[in-house]
């Protein structure tokens, strides 16, 4: 296979290493003659190209010395990581330290979305919502997510969800109010709003790549205390501090 480029702006030795990643990554182990002829150049030429691969981590010698994909070929970009697979550490430490049902919460349009969580062992728990898309205004990771927005597009948001006929009611007054509150705090509450039951905490953590994500903790109301409530902010705040730090999520305002 040989790669037809175009004259303008044309670099041979980068063509020519292009198309050997050709080689390597849809016909398999390639040796030095096969590459020479595919490129029709001298083994030699072909040998220089390949040892440039091979030293820039794009390709490696198998035990038969013929060239197969390097570790680079299989990098994946910083922006295609799913905010899962990125915070699942700090879903991790959170529950450890807190031993209640933890969630990663994302925000899409006026929805909070739940990508991962761990659920607590505790007998009387908080169950897991993984999968489960509630409205953003009465769940705590959603207060917490609004609040990372600047009000003229909270309410744009939920202007076009109204306008869309959602079955649900928003008094904007009285979210604005909440918003604020959120803002002044730094984390957001759910007693019963949601649902029947619960008790919980959310800090957000910001964007990610745009994306808006946030952490929170949920129990039973049965078993909630305002010292357990003060227990979670503070692990809350130092959790999400972490990952705002790892990922120079600025705080709002900042």
């Amino acid at each position: 296979m040989v790669r037809n480029t175009p004259s303008i702006g044309h670099v041979e030795s980068v063509s020519r290493a292009l198309t050997l990643l050709d080689l390597i990554a849809e016909d398999g182990p390639l040796s030095v003659k096969d590459a020479a002829l595919a490129l029709g150049v001298h083994q030699s030429t072909a040998q220089r190209l390949l040892a440039t691969l091979v030293s820039s981590g794009y390709a490696r010698q198998d035990e038969r010395r013929r060239y197969v994909p390097g570790a680079a070929m299989f990098r994946v970009p910083r922006q295609a990581e799913s905010a899962r697979q990125r915070l699942r550490p700090f879903v991790e430490s959170l529950y450890e330290r807190v031993g209640e049902t933890i969630h990663l919460a994302t925000l899409v349009g006026t929805e909070v979305h739940h990508p991962d969580a761990i659920e607590s062992e505790h007998t009387l728990r908080f169950g897991l919502r993984v999968g489960v898309r509630l409205p953003a205004h009465i769940t705590s990771e959603g207060k917490s997510l609004l609040a990372e927005l600047p009000w003229e597009e909270v309410e744009a948001r939920y202007s076009l969800a109204l306008s869309g006929g959602r079955g649900w009611a928003v008094d904007l007054d009285r979210l604005r109010e909440n918003w604020d509150q959120v803002r002044d705090r730094g984390y957001a509450t759910n007693f019963e709003e949601s649902e029947p039951g619960i008790a919980a905490y959310s800090m957000a953590i910001g964007a990610l790549d745009g994306e808006y994500c946030a952490l929170s903790i949920a129990m039973p109301i049965a078993r909630y205390s305002d010292e357990l409530g003060e227990t979670f902010v503070r692990e809350l705040r130092l959790v999400v501090g972490e990952a705002r730090k790892k990922f120079g999520v600025p705080t709002v305002g900042d």
